[in-house]
């Protein structure tokens, strides 16, 4: 999901450097994850204390900064798979730095994504060029509510992006909220779109 909003605002103003914080669900753990979660949340409600068994940690009601292990330079490997996907998949010269945090939602993946470029671009023309990219919702309205979360995004294949505003901190940067629901996209639909792509380019051979 992080890709897929990068994708057309690096290629109208070319991304220089991004720090990404991700709020993952714990579907992203599979199914003993989602049942933690669950029976952890029914447990402090009768005063059962909870015991971590898929986390190190309690998830109920809490946040974990720690998905998959520990490499020696201190990021998890989740925080490196980021980086190197990004990279991989947009442009080998782009910096990325992530912190991957486990959150209590059962689905749909969060992000918070700090953007420098290398030319000018505003918010409103971030806004525009999202609102045609392919894959994307934008919900953007400057109000209560005028956002994307989890909640809403769950069941849904698009990537919804929110909270488009511009970092006065740095030249040419801009900040955006990023959400999807991570058993599609990221997962089961992105099977399917590879598939279809393969099928529309003549790419798939009837067995011999």
């Amino acid at each position: 999901q992080l890709v897929v909003a990068l994708k057309p605002l690096h290629d109208f103003a070319k991304i220089k450097r991004i720090v990404v914080s991700t709020y993952q669900s714990v579907s992203g753990s599979g199914k003993e994850a989602s049942d933690e979660l669950w029976n952890q949340t029914k447990g402090i409600y009768v005063t059962d204390m909870p015991t971590p068994s898929v986390y190190t940690k309690q998830i109920a009601f809490n946040v974990i900064p720690h998905i998959d292990v520990f490499m020696e330079d201190g990021y998890t490997k989740e925080e490196w798979k980021v980086l190197a996907e990004t990279k991989k998949m947009l442009d080998p010269k782009i910096k990325v730095t992530c912190t991957a945090v486990r959150v209590p939602v059962f689905v749909g993946h969060s992000e918070a994504v700090n953007i420098e470029f290398e030319n000018e671009i505003t918010a409103d023309e971030a806004r525009n060029i999202l609102r045609e990219a392919p894959g994307v919702a934008v919900v953007d309205s400057r109000e209560d509510g005028g956002y994307i979360t989890p909640v809403e995004a769950a069941g849904e294949d698009a990537t919804y992006i929110s909270r488009i505003r511009e970092d006065a901190t740095v030249e040419n940067g801009l900040n955006i909220w990023v959400v999807s629901d991570n058993l599609r996209k990221g997962a089961a639909l992105n099977t399917i779109q590879i598939a279809e792509c393969i099928i529309e380019r003549g790419l798939m051979t009837k067995a011999a």
